[in-house]
Formats: structure tokens, sequence, C-alpha cells
């Protein structure tokens, strides 16, 4: 089920739950900045456009999570990925949706109560130096056609992977995830196409063309090769700097999943905010907290499971 079906889902009797659907892809950096970025580190093509750990603007997101989770006024930024010719940018700050503002009276607006957050890394989390160096040894010692593991350097997943530490921040928001796992990873291309053609019909033309998307989402597989399993095994039980980060509060994952556990998932995370005012307990490793929904090629269901 899409994102806004499930906000639609939630908004709509009989729940009525105010909810809001935001994208990691929302707040990526500005097109100027991703230039920039891409200029000063011409060697490593992972980040020549948008889309890796680095090319996006955590400070931004993080002010939005906090604003969110307690109940403040925000401006909820969106991203045009039809800009310049399909490498994206920022949408003007004048268009940007305004949550939980003070209308006084009858026309104070509901404050938000659940976060849907969704985006193709959310929930990765970085490895240490010597497994990243083990999985990248072993890559372009088979050197599969199918992987782009070996074809960087591992400076360059280096940089990557010290980036995504950063993430960690995101990440300690959410109370539940909900991971989209592909039985066949390769449909990710395949998947990307639609995307960018349905944008495409849709903009008048504006967009990748075929071509560019392979090559885009060329820039994006090395880290499901290397997150992926971590993933599965469960993001949000991962431990970061010898503790188990936790978010403390309203935060959530969502995505092409099932719309049975919309209230639950609320009444869970409001529960365990309550219980612990800094979001953890003790012995708390994730258990439960996230759902892999595996899909096939044509996007059916083919298995679900609690992790």
């Amino acid at each position: 089920m899409s994102v806004n079906l499930l906000t639609h889902h939630l908004t709509t009797p009989p729940h009525n739950i105010p909810t809001l659907a935001l994208s990691l892809d929302d707040i990526y950096l500005p097109h100027a900045s991703q230039k920039t970025l891409a200029a000063t580190h011409p060697d490593y093509p992972l980040i020549s456009h948008r889309g890796q750990p680095s090319t996006h603007d955590l400070p931004l997101g993080l002010d939005v999570f906090r604003k969110l989770s307690r109940g403040e006024t925000c401006k909820v930024p969106r991203y045009d990925k039809s800009a310049f010719n399909g490498e994206g940018d920022r949408a003007d700050e004048g268009t940007w949706r305004v949550v939980n503002a003070d209308g006084g009276g009858d026309a104070k607006e509901r404050k938000i109560e659940i976060v849907i957050f969704e985006g193709w890394c959310v929930g990765f989390r970085p490895l240490g130096d010597e497994e990243l160096v083990k999985r990248w040894e072993k890559a372009c010692e088979e050197k599969r056609e199918e992987s782009r593991l070996w074809r960087h350097s591992i400076d360059e997943l280096r940089f990557i992977n010290h980036a995504l530490e950063d993430y960690d921040a995101l990440t300690s928001y959410l109370n539940t995830l909900i991971h989209i796992n592909a039985l066949h990873p390769l449909s990710v291309y395949t998947w990307r196409l639609d995307q960018e053609r349905h944008l495409r019909a849709t903009t008048g033309g504006g967009g990748m063309t075929d071509d560019q998307v392979v090559n885009f989402v060329h820039g994006y597989y090395p880290s499901y090769e290397l997150y992926g399993e971590g993933l599965r095994n469960g993001g949000l039980g991962s431990e970061v700097g010898g503790k188990v980060e936790r978010g403390d509060g309203g935060v959530e994952r969502g995505g092409e999943g099932e719309e049975m556990d919309g209230e639950e998932r609320n009444k869970k995370g409001e529960k365990e905010k309550d219980e612990e005012s800094d979001g953890k307990k003790d012995g708390d490793k994730g258990e439960g907290r996230q759902l892999e929904i595996t899909i096939g090629e044509e996007r059916e269901v083919v298995a679900v499971r609690r992790i």
C-alpha cells in the first residue's frame, strides 16, 4: 500500500488521526549544495548526484523531527525531483506545508500524532571498518556482474559509511520501522524506471531518461549490498556507541505495507515514550518494533515477518 493511501486511511473515519507523511527525499541538499559536494569529491562517483548518505540536510531533518515530536508549529520541506532535468532541487520554502499551526479558537489545528517517515535508506546502520573492508574485499574477489560494490574504492565507501553515522540521530526518533524488502534486489532498477516514467508523464517531460535512471540507481546499489543485511536483522535493534539508540516520540517509519497496524503502532509508540523519558528501556533491543514485508517483482506481498 502506498504512503498516501496509508495516510488517507489514518486521517479518515473511523481513525481520524492527524498524520503527516514525510520523505527522506524532502531533506535532500539544495541543487547548488549537491553540486558543491560532488565537485569537492570528484573521485567519489557515488555522491555525484543525490541519494547516498551525505547528500541530505540532516540539521533540517532533525529540526523538523524535534518540532514534530514537541507538537510545535513546523514547516515541512519539499523536494522537486523534476527540477534541473531530473537532478532535482529543494522547492521554494513558500510552498512548504505548515503543520501544528496555532490558529486560536475553533480554527486551532489538531497536532500531528503520527509521522510516516519513508526513505530508501531509513534504518541503515553504519558498519565497523573491519566489516566494511571485509565485505568490499569479498565483492572484489567475486566480481559478480550484478554487484556494484567492487566497482568503487574503499576510500569512497568509507566516506559513505562515515556519513551514515550521523543518520543515527534521525533513526533514534523511530518508534516502529516497516521495511519493504525486495525478494529480488535488482527489482529496484525496474521500479525506479517506472517511477521516473510516471514523473515524466505528469510533469510534461521533466525528469531523467531511462539511461540516466539506470546510472542513477547504480549510485544507490552499493549501499543495498552493504547495509541491507543489517536492516533485515533489525535496524531498530542495532547498537550505536555501545547502547541501543531510541527516539523520544511520535515519529515512525512507513512504507508500502499493510494497514492493519496503524493505530496499534501509534499507541505502542506513545506507551513506550511515557515509560521512559529518554525513549530507552533497559534490555530493549528493538524486538517486535520492526515489520519486514517482502515483495516480488510485481510488488505483490510474498511474506510478512515481525522482527
